[in-house]
């Protein structure tokens, strides 16, 4: 994989992008297309580097801009009101987005998200029982508020028996160093920047507690436009994950000089993804359902959802 580090915007992972890119909204250049991203989403930092997306639609007159995120909420909501065509999250951003009737769309499922719930030094705690009554951390509708429900369930804890801490991966991290949270759910870089540091311990991850997906939705209205323009930008996330699974050492270096975090933090970050990007399909769609559905439950989402309804399948 050929890396152009100059296509990476020097900044840290704690700068929260997010807000200012929903304020300023405004109507896209023509033939543009607006790819909403992550600084930790391997896949999505490979292609940006790689050029990967404009290789393939600049042929067909598209320009490729793309928006940064500090997590998977503010970019959905950007998506909502159309600022945002294309964007990676993980699983539990879509079932809140739909909802509240965002028209947003599954294009394609990856493997390989990594989640952890991180203790701080001086932790009493020594098994998920024991976050009853405890601060735990994680983004309000992220993938982590998932994690930690799967990680209360296997301990016969319910979700009132703790107390939920929402904060964004950056604010987190601040409060997790202060010693202000018992635990914190989160996903790569942030396992690696901070489960090697004195006295940090992991209480349990998602290996133990079972796969979890992430997932490329997209703005309905650009996909129902040009459905074989939206089939061209997950063939190109395709690619990317192909050629980022035999380049991790630059991929690593790639990510470490975008996010200023330590290039041995990357490589252990990537070690365990499968950097694998997948067309939807009946299991993904599936395992959607039983998250939506478990919210609904908890009476965190206020209405059932169908996920296969907004579920799109791309011709690569």
């Amino acid at each position: 994989m050929t890396l152009n580090r100059r296509r990476i915007l020097a900044a840290g992972l704690s700068v929260p992008l997010a807000l200012p890119a929903i304020r300023r909204v405004r109507a896209a250049p023509a033939r543009t297309v607006r790819i909403g991203y992550q600084k930790g989403s391997a896949i999505q930092m490979a292609a940006k580097a790689n050029g990967d997306l404009e290789t393939l639609l600049g042929p067909k007159g598209y320009i490729v801009e793309w928006v940064e995120f500090q997590f998977g909420p503010p970019m959905l909501e950007a998506m909502r009101i159309g600022s945002v065509d294309v964007g990676s999250v993980g699983d539990t951003p879509p079932i809140f987005a739909q909802a509240a009737h965002a028209d947003l769309l599954y294009i394609a499922a990856v493997r390989g998200s990594s989640q952890s719930m991180l203790l701080p030094p001086g932790s009493n705690i020594r098994t998920p029982g024991d976050l009853k009554g405890k601060k735990v951390a994680f983004g309000r509708g992220s993938s982590a508020q998932y994690f930690v429900l799967m990680a209360l369930d296997k301990a016969g804890l319910r979700y009132d028996e703790i107390e939920p801490i929402y904060l964004g991966p950056a604010d987190a991290g601040a409060a997790f160093e202060r010693g202000a949270i018992d635990a914190w759910g989160i996903w790569e870089p942030y396992i690696s920047l901070f489960d090697s540091r004195p006295g940090v311990r992991t209480l349990t991850t998602n290996t133990e507690l079972g796969e979890r997906l992430s997932y490329f939705l997209a703005y309905g209205p650009f996909v129902r436009g040009n459905p074989a323009l939206a089939s061209t930008v997950v063939e190109a996330f395709v690619n990317a994950g192909r050629k980022a699974r035999a380049s991790r050492d630059q991929l690593a270096a790639l990510l470490a000089e975008g996010t200023k975090v330590d290039v041995a933090v990357w490589k252990r970050a990537l070690a365990n993804d499968l950097l694998e990007v997948l067309p939807m399909n009946d299991e993904y769609t599936r395992s959607q359902q039983k998250i939506a559905d478990q919210f609904q439950a908890l009476g965190l989402v206020p209405i059932g959802i169908k996920v296969s309804d907004i579920v799109w399948r791309a011709d690569v």
